[in-house]
């Protein structure tokens, strides 16, 4: 499957678009989200275009999803949240908003409503300080 010239995801897997990024191998990309809903709000995306989970192919699926756990576990190490929200979204109705195979994870407060989006852009500092701490828990476990 290939890209979308139009498509955020498909931008920052191509390298054209600049992340924080803190995880990749051949299948997925892991980075923060510009518009956290959490502090330490990350987003795993398929590395080929995929609009959703009734397109994408099972190795792409599987390749995700090993991601998603691999990050979960640097989240957990470095947030210590008191729960981890891991979300993926179908279609509008659903909240999703980019049209690519995408994974979220959202740390989580006790008591706090759970959104899926921010409405305020991520401080650089502290998104660059989360990607390079989640990147050095996934490296020390390799």
């Amino acid at each position: 499957m290939t890209g979308e010239g139009d498509c955020i995801f498909c931008n920052i897997a191509a390298g054209s678009m600049p992340c924080f990024k803190f995880y990749e191998d051949d299948q997925a990309i892991g980075f923060m989200d510009i518009f956290p809903a959490a502090d330490g709000h990350a987003l795993l995306i398929s590395r080929s275009h995929w609009t959703d989970v009734f397109a994408i192919d099972d190795e792409s699926v599987r390749g995700v999803a090993s991601a998603v756990r691999r990050a979960a576990v640097a989240v957990h190490q470095v947030l210590s949240p008191d729960g981890l929200n891991i979300v993926q979204a179908n279609g509008e109705a659903a909240g999703q908003t980019v049209f690519h195979y995408h994974v979220h994870l959202l740390p989580r407060t006790t008591g706090e409503k759970l959104r899926m989006h921010g409405k305020e852009r991520g401080d650089d500092a502290r998104l660059r300080e989360l990607a390079a701490a989640y990147a050095r828990v996934l490296n020390d476990a390799e």
